[in-house]
């Protein structure tokens, strides 16, 4: 969990309270997490060339070929590389792009590395230049050269590392260069998950929250779920409080809808910020194109978080429009907010409850 403030608040309750709520949510996260190949549901095209690359390292005795994993936050990167490690049954470390920021940081991870052992790479994009520069030669070599001294008398000394396999994870594989790239024996794109997709994972991590769920109930949690699992055992776990609350802790169609729409998740998966974008784009700007510095402005929002939280999703649902002009409403994003476009002699009967089916 975040924390603006730049005082040193560790000991106040609400910091307490929120990284206790911040652990108990990974806590459930990491119980819902599927352990094995065949425990992991969706993405098969992935699940079979991996299964093959794994099965035939184990047959050679060998350590598995380096994997790099790209897609969309949420569909299961960080699950695959604990997966890969158990498969191969070897050690996992886990670090991030962002955390490597010095050749030095890379060269200390990989030298503690054990023979075998997975480093799981999240957000490999988001690695310094330098630290990148040195992963090249670890992952063809398994070798790195730590520079010793500065200027004329910098020495360079080889250090030897025990065979390893890096799966990489990013969710924008075009801002990886070329020679990182080829340097992985493979590489797989993660995709959104179908509504049926989403149905089997809900009901999955019912049997194992223990909480009673209908068909129609886990339906109407998919369909919200924008394709994507994360999203769905979050929205799982929120109806559930709901359901034990204000029901008798069975979640039907019906529970599954009010709890959703208490929580400002609509029909097609809307959250707040989506809608709150949407009628900025509509309502203010007449539909756009408008730019995006200006739409943040208009919802309150920096810029890179209008960016990259909410448009992919607008985009991807077909109501928000990417233009040299700037931001551009579809039509179906006036239907969807039950809005006349202007101009339009339609009288907006039959207009959708945002929080209907």
């Amino acid at each position: 969990m975040n924390w603006d403030d730049t005082t040193d608040t560790a000991g106040s309750p609400e910091r307490l309270v929120g990284a206790s709520a911040d652990r108990e949510d990974q806590a459930v996260e990491a119980a819902l997490r599927p352990k094995d190949l065949g425990e992991f549901i969706g993405q098969e095209k992935v699940r079979e060339q991996l299964d093959l690359v794994l099965r035939a390292a184990r047959a050679r005795g060998a350590t598995a070929d380096h994997v790099l994993l790209s897609g969309a936050p949420g569909l299961g990167k960080t699950t695959l590389s604990m997966i890969i490690a158990a498969e191969m049954g070897a050690p996992i470390r886990i670090t991030s792009g962002p955390a490597i920021q010095h050749a030095g940081d890379l060269a200390a991870i990989l030298s503690s590395l054990q023979e075998g052992e997975v480093l799981f790479l999240d957000e490999i994009h988001r690695m310094s230049r330098p630290a990148e520069e040195m992963l090249y030669m670890a992952m063809e070599d398994f070798r790195v050269d730590v520079i010793v001294g500065k200027g004329p008398g910098a020495t360079a000394i080889p250090l030897e590392l025990p065979p390893f396999t890096l799966v990489g994870a990013t969710t924008r594989a075009g801002l990886l260069p070329p020679p990182l790239r080829d340097r992985f024996g493979f590489t797989a794109h993660m995709e959104f998950y179908e509504p049926a997709e989403l149905q089997r994972v809900i009901h999955r991590s019912a049997g194992l929250l223990d909480v009673e769920i209908e068909p129609d109930g886990a339906a109407e949690i998919a369909g919200r779920s924008r394709g994507t699992p994360r999203i769905a055992n979050r929205l799982l776990r929120r109806v559930r409080d709901y359901a034990q609350v204000k029901a008798d802790g069975l979640i039907t169609r019906e529970i599954a809808a009010a709890a959703l729409a208490v929580y400002e998740v609509d029909a097609r998966g809307l959250d707040r910020l989506d809608r709150a974008v949407l009628e900025a784009l509509l309502k203010l700007f007449g539909g756009g194109p408008v730019g995006l510095s200006t739409l943040a402005v208009a919802v309150g929002e920096e810029r890179e978080t209008v960016e990259e939280v909410a448009e992919p999703f607008l985009v991807r649902e077909g109501l928000l429009a990417r233009t040299p002009r700037g931001r551009v409403a579809t039509p179906a994003a006036w239907a969807h907010l039950g809005l006349t476009p202007p101009g339009s002699q339609a009288a907006g009967n039959g207009q959708q409850d945002l929080f209907g089916a």
